[in-house]
């Protein structure tokens, strides 16, 4: 599958690799978690998934968090997105406190603010690919024609510009997965949730598409949080929160002297 068009060698130069983040440039807080605890289940069967948890994603950069499963990436990555509501704590995303809105403003507000890349990729099997990425357009009042010409420049860019006209069951899985990814980038939204973007992809198209989060993690005003399983991807990441058992147990930062590399031998 060729590469991207529309993302250069020099683009990606200029835009990602070289050009420091705006986290080096004091990257603002975008998302920030205080304390926030989640649980459930009753009684002797409650299982308590978040502990205290704090955590802050920054403009800028991408942000990953890594751990075993069943340690809280996913539920702390839904709570984030406004999808799960949590029992105490507080999540502030642009400064919005997420737990004093309500579910009309905050189905509202995740529309215009967050692209989420579920693992699964919820496509409508009814609809064609580019009518399924142009959704969130749709929920935003775009008119029909502008929301398919729009989704047919993202696909392009995640290379299935010539798979538009087609329904989701016509294509492989890593394939649905970029139509997801599509789906989620293309309303432009300051902040994109992914839970296993790559975990479908092979070596050549998860580089693209992590080439394509750290284009848009390096716009202004914008950050990607990733939860994933992938060691492949790990050096696309400026800071991997490490999560174990419910808690934040480590955030690391790294420095990107080199290029990073997405590795073709996948580990778990």
């Amino acid at each position: 599958m060729k590469r991207l068009a529309t993302f250069t060698a020099v683009d990606f130069l200029h835009h990602s690799l070289y050009a420091p983040s705006m986290r080096e440039a004091n990257g603002q807080i975008v998302v920030d978690v205080r304390a926030v605890e989640k649980s459930f289940g009753d009684g002797a069967d409650r299982i308590h998934v978040l502990k205290q948890v704090d955590l802050q994603a920054r403009t800028g950069e991408i942000m990953m968090l890594v751990g075993p499963s069943g340690c809280g990436k996913t539920t702390l990555l839904s709570a984030i997105a406004g999808t799960m509501r949590v029992e105490s704590g507080e999540i502030e995303v642009f400064g919005n406190p997420l737990e004093k809105m309500s579910g009309g403003a905050l189905t509202r507000f995740r529309a215009k603010h967050i692209g989420f890349i579920f693992q699964q990729f919820n496509l409508i099997p009814t609809l064609t690919v580019a009518e399924n990425v142009g959704i969130p357009l749709l929920i935003q009042g775009v008119s029909s024609s502008k929301a398919l010409k729009r989704s047919r420049e993202i696909l392009d860019r995640v290379g299935l510009g010539e798979r538009w006209k087609e329904r989701p069951n016509k294509l492989s899985g890593g394939q649905q997965q970029r139509v997801a990814i599509a789906r989620a980038l293309v309303h432009e939204p300051p902040l994109v949730i992914c839970d296993e973007p790559t975990a479908a992809l092979d070596a050549q198209n998860g580089e693209i598409v992590l080439d394509l989060f750290r284009q848009v993690a390096r716009s202004a005003e914008r950050a990607v949080i990733i939860v994933t399983h992938d060691n492949r991807i790990f050096s696309y990441a400026d800071r991997i929160a490490r999560m174990d058992d419910g808690e934040i147990i480590e955030v690391t930062e790294q420095s990107h002297q080199q290029p990073p590399q997405f590795i073709h031998e996948h580990t778990h």
